[in-house]
Protein backbone atom coordinates (compact mmCIF):
# COMPACT_ATOMS: atom_id res chain seq x y z
CA UNK A 1 0.00 0.00 0.00
CA UNK A 2 1.43 3.36 -1.03
CA UNK A 3 0.74 6.68 0.61
CA UNK A 4 0.40 9.69 -1.67
CA UNK A 5 1.45 13.25 -0.82
CA UNK A 6 -2.08 14.36 0.10
CA UNK A 7 -2.41 11.55 2.64
CA UNK A 8 0.76 12.60 4.38
CA UNK A 9 -0.61 16.13 4.79
CA UNK A 10 -4.10 15.26 5.99
CA UNK A 11 -3.32 12.04 7.86
CA UNK A 12 -5.85 9.47 9.01
CA UNK A 13 -8.69 10.45 11.37
CA UNK A 14 -9.79 8.37 14.35
CA UNK A 15 -11.78 5.99 12.13
CA UNK A 16 -8.78 5.32 9.89
CA UNK A 17 -10.20 7.48 7.09
CA UNK A 18 -8.29 10.35 5.55
CA UNK A 19 -9.54 13.84 6.51
CA UNK A 20 -8.33 17.41 6.60
CA UNK A 21 -7.02 18.26 10.04
CA UNK A 22 -9.30 20.54 12.04
CA UNK A 23 -7.90 22.82 14.70
CA UNK A 24 -9.00 21.99 18.22
CA UNK A 25 -11.53 24.28 19.94
CA UNK A 26 -8.80 25.47 22.30
CA UNK A 27 -6.61 26.46 19.39
CA UNK A 28 -9.50 28.33 17.75
CA UNK A 29 -10.18 30.23 21.02
CA UNK A 30 -6.49 31.07 21.25
CA UNK A 31 -6.51 32.46 17.70
CA UNK A 32 -9.69 34.46 18.37
CA UNK A 33 -8.13 35.83 21.58
CA UNK A 34 -5.06 36.95 19.65
CA UNK A 35 -7.36 38.48 17.02
CA UNK A 36 -9.15 40.45 19.74
CA UNK A 37 -5.81 41.87 20.93
CA UNK A 38 -4.82 42.73 17.37
CA UNK A 39 -8.09 44.59 16.76
CA UNK A 40 -7.67 46.50 20.04
CA UNK A 41 -4.11 47.39 19.09
CA UNK A 42 -5.14 48.56 15.61
CA UNK A 43 -7.88 50.75 17.07
CA UNK A 44 -5.32 52.20 19.48
CA UNK A 45 -2.93 52.99 16.64
CA UNK A 46 -5.80 54.64 14.74
CA UNK A 47 -6.74 56.75 17.76
CA UNK A 48 -3.16 57.85 18.34
CA UNK A 49 -2.86 58.65 14.63
CA UNK A 50 -5.90 60.92 14.90
CA UNK A 51 -4.28 62.80 17.77
CA UNK A 52 -1.02 63.04 15.83
CA UNK A 53 -2.84 64.35 12.76
CA UNK A 54 -4.54 67.03 14.86
CA UNK A 55 -1.19 68.26 16.18
CA UNK A 56 0.26 68.25 12.64
CA UNK A 57 -2.73 70.24 11.34
CA UNK A 58 -2.32 72.77 14.14
CA UNK A 59 1.39 73.17 13.42
CA UNK A 60 0.63 73.67 9.72
CA UNK A 61 -1.93 76.37 10.49
CA UNK A 62 0.47 78.16 12.87
CA UNK A 63 3.25 78.14 10.23
CA UNK A 64 1.14 80.18 7.78
CA UNK A 65 -1.76 81.52 9.81
CA UNK A 66 -4.57 83.48 8.30
CA UNK A 67 -7.43 84.77 10.43
CA UNK A 68 -11.02 85.55 9.57
CA UNK A 69 -14.55 85.72 10.88
CA UNK A 70 -16.61 82.84 9.52
CA UNK A 71 -20.29 82.11 9.38
CA UNK A 72 -21.44 78.59 10.24
CA UNK A 73 -23.34 77.45 7.15
CA UNK A 74 -24.24 73.87 8.07
CA UNK A 75 -23.71 71.38 10.87
CA UNK A 76 -24.05 67.63 10.65
CA UNK A 77 -22.79 64.59 12.50
CA UNK A 78 -19.67 64.35 10.32
CA UNK A 79 -18.69 67.98 9.73
CA UNK A 80 -19.44 71.64 10.31
CA UNK A 81 -19.27 73.85 7.23
CA UNK A 82 -18.18 77.49 7.51
CA UNK A 83 -17.87 80.35 5.02
CA UNK A 84 -15.21 83.05 5.38
CA UNK A 85 -13.25 85.59 3.38
CA UNK A 86 -9.56 84.89 2.94
CA UNK A 87 -7.05 87.74 3.32
CA UNK A 88 -7.00 88.20 -0.46
CA UNK A 89 -10.79 88.75 -0.45
CA UNK A 90 -11.97 85.38 -1.77
CA UNK A 91 -15.04 83.80 -0.19
CA UNK A 92 -14.06 80.33 0.89
CA UNK A 93 -16.01 77.28 2.07
CA UNK A 94 -13.67 74.44 3.07
CA UNK A 95 -15.13 71.19 1.70
CA UNK A 96 -14.11 69.19 4.79
CA UNK A 97 -15.48 71.70 7.25
CA UNK A 98 -13.77 73.21 10.26
CA UNK A 99 -11.61 71.51 12.89
CA UNK A 100 -12.80 71.44 16.52
CA UNK A 101 -16.42 72.50 15.78
CA UNK A 102 -17.88 71.70 19.21
CA UNK A 103 -21.04 73.66 20.09
CA UNK A 104 -21.28 75.62 16.83
CA UNK A 105 -24.76 76.46 15.49
CA UNK A 106 -25.96 77.33 11.98
CA UNK A 107 -25.91 81.11 11.47
CA UNK A 108 -23.36 81.70 14.24
CA UNK A 109 -20.26 83.77 13.49
CA UNK A 110 -16.97 82.54 14.84
CA UNK A 111 -13.32 83.53 14.52
CA UNK A 112 -11.27 81.00 12.57
CA UNK A 113 -7.61 80.43 11.81
CA UNK A 114 -6.58 78.79 8.56
CA UNK A 115 -3.51 77.83 6.60
CA UNK A 116 -3.12 80.74 4.17
CA UNK A 117 -1.37 78.39 1.72
CA UNK A 118 -4.28 75.93 1.88
CA UNK A 119 -7.57 77.43 3.15
CA UNK A 120 -9.11 73.95 3.24
CA UNK A 121 -7.33 73.56 6.58
CA UNK A 122 -9.27 75.72 9.03
CA UNK A 123 -9.93 75.55 12.77
CA UNK A 124 -11.96 77.53 15.25
CA UNK A 125 -9.66 80.20 16.75
CA UNK A 126 -8.54 79.43 20.28
CA UNK A 127 -9.06 75.69 19.90
CA UNK A 128 -6.32 73.19 19.22
CA UNK A 129 -5.40 69.49 19.23
CA UNK A 130 -5.67 69.25 23.00
CA UNK A 131 -9.45 69.11 22.44
CA UNK A 132 -8.98 65.79 20.62
CA UNK A 133 -7.38 64.14 23.66
CA UNK A 134 -10.58 63.63 25.66
CA UNK A 135 -12.77 61.98 23.01
CA UNK A 136 -9.98 59.81 21.64
CA UNK A 137 -8.69 58.72 25.04
CA UNK A 138 -12.20 57.95 26.29
CA UNK A 139 -12.87 55.94 23.11
CA UNK A 140 -9.65 54.01 23.64
CA UNK A 141 -10.60 53.39 27.27
CA UNK A 142 -13.84 51.80 26.06
CA UNK A 143 -11.96 49.76 23.45
CA UNK A 144 -9.65 48.32 26.10
CA UNK A 145 -12.46 47.94 28.65
CA UNK A 146 -14.05 45.56 26.14
CA UNK A 147 -10.88 44.05 24.65
CA UNK A 148 -9.09 42.96 27.82
CA UNK A 149 -12.04 41.14 29.43
CA UNK A 150 -12.85 39.49 26.09
CA UNK A 151 -9.24 38.36 25.77
CA UNK A 152 -9.21 37.12 29.37
CA UNK A 153 -12.46 35.17 28.92
CA UNK A 154 -11.27 33.59 25.68
CA UNK A 155 -7.94 32.58 27.23
CA UNK A 156 -9.60 31.35 30.44
CA UNK A 157 -12.21 29.24 28.67
CA UNK A 158 -9.43 27.65 26.66
CA UNK A 159 -7.79 26.33 29.84
CA UNK A 160 -10.93 24.63 31.19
Amino acid sequence: MTQDAADSVTGPDTDGHQSASKPSPGRVRHRVAIGVLIVGSLLTVMGLSIIGACFINDRTIVESRGQAVAEVVDTSLTRTVVRFNTEDGRVYIPPNGVLYPTDLQVGQTVRVEYDSRNPDLVRVAGRNAVISLLPVSSSLAVVWAVTLPAYWLLRRSGKD
